[in-house]
């Protein structure tokens, strides 16, 4: 029975308690690394702070609230394994080549059936399945002549195959510490105090060295015969996106975001149809991470005070007191999760996308810029704004500017 009436508090375990489970990071497989347990209802099994779920824990605590959720319920994961197999590869080993993610996380149940059937709440972080993707906009391209039906990865209807991944964010501390050029006990004492003190075990558990963040993950969707990925000679054609809702679902035209997401997914399927393999990488990072009233706020001070691209990155400042919050430095490690050590075509053009990739350790061939023609008349000021302060461009793609608005942007750089 759940009882109300008494609160275990974790953040100071009694004296000499140890977890169960310790957490070996970077261990080379499931079992030496160790499960990750985030379950509240079971204190006791607990080896990180935080707990499942990522920025949906709190809908759950709002379901056992009411009544709705037996909180001591254990999760039935028959049949729920991956749909296809994804890795381990070898990036999976080591400290610091993956830390904001658990690279074992789908193979959590098959790694420890015994102890799930004993009664412990091992959950997977990550989960692995087949879909069909049907946009609009790959159906224009068949018709256009652009794509053709191969009845495997295209169809005739227009939808796509495509294997996905949903990825729930796990962070290494001293990993991610050490991404962001801080000290742990810095990274603790901030992460505790700007979120109010939720997770206090962050400044009282130094023992405890797993965080699982309220925020939220990533979704991986893979164009081909994900086998391949085993396979360094295989081809690869990527797009990492970062969302932009109002875009991606609802076709604003004020941003890019939409029309490159789309031109990466085309450039995904011609790559799987070469024999290649197509990456769209999906980060939930609203608004620069920045979220969406703030996104809102800025487009409104764009619009009233005179949109220009030489202002635009100073409009996201004045508002939020910085530019942009989604610092790329965690971003690569989906890239390794995959395996990958060489992207042939990096469908974007973010320096910080790009020079976070190849800090790390993956080498990109080629960058795919946006086509021109796809760049919505509302988002000029977004794009050349974007060249002006270090995207890339093809070779004189800002040659068609016959308002000035680029000369003025690198003026103001």
């Amino acid at each position: 029975m759940n009882r109300t009436d008494h609160i275990r508090l974790t953040s100071h375990p009694a004296p000499g308690a140890k977890p169960r489970f310790p957490v070996t990071w970077g261990a080379g497989s499931a079992r030496e690394r160790g499960p990750i347990i985030g379950t509240v209802s079971r204190p006791q099994d607990r080896n990180v702070i935080g707990t499942h779920g990522g920025s949906y824990a709190l809908y759950r605590a709002l379901a056992v609230s009411s009544g709705a959720l037996n909180p001591l319920r254990l999760p039935d994961l028959a049949n729920t394994e991956p749909a296809v197999a994804v890795g381990p590869f070898a990036q999976w080993s080591g400290v610091s080549t993956i830390v904001s993610l658990d690279p074992w996380g789908h193979m959590a149940a098959a790694s420890f059936g015994p102890e799930i059937a004993q009664g412990t709440d091992i959950r997977p972080s990550i989960a692995v399945t087949r879909a069909r993707l049907d946009i609009s906009e790959i159906r224009h391209a068949m018709t256009a002549g652009r794509l053709a039906s191969d009845g495997v990865v295209l169809h005739d209807n227009g939808a796509v195959s495509v294997v996905k991944a949903a990825i729930d964010p796990v962070w290494y501390l001293p990993g991610i510490a050490e991404r962001f050029a801080t000290t742990e006990g810095g990274l603790r004492r901030t992460l505790f105090e700007q979120t109010a003190g939720m997770f206090p075990e962050l400044v009282t558990r130094p023992d405890l060295s797993v965080f699982l963040p309220p925020i939220g993950g990533t979704t991986v969707y893979l164009f081909g015969d994900v086998a391949k990925l085993a396979d360094p000679a295989t081809r690869i054609s990527c797009r990492v996106h970062d969302e932009c809702n109002g875009s991606d679902v609802f076709g604003s035209d004020i941003c890019t975001c939409r029309p490159y997401l789309v031109h990466g997914i085309e450039e995904c399927v011609r790559e799987a149809q070469r024999g290649g393999l197509g990456v769209i990488v999906y980060n939930r990072k609203e608004g620069r991470a920045l979220g969406e009233v703030t996104k809102f706020l800025v487009y409104n001070a764009r619009k009233r005070g005179g949109d220009a691209a030489s202002a635009y990155f100073e409009r996201t400042e004045c508002v939020a007191g910085v530019q942009d919050a989604r610092f790329q430095q965690l971003m690569p490690d989906v890239i390794h999760w995959l395996g990958l050590k060489r992207i042939d075509r990096f469908v974007s053009m973010s320096d910080m996308k790009h020079d976070a990739l190849v800090g790390h350790g993956v080498e990109i061939v080629e960058r795919v810029p946006i086509p021109d023609e796809l760049v919505p008349a509302d988002a000029r000021v977004e794009i050349v704004a974007k060249k002006a302060a270090g995207y890339y461009s093809a070779p004189m793609a800002v040659a068609q500017d016959p308002g000035g608005t680029v000369g003025r942007a690198l003026d103001k750089s």
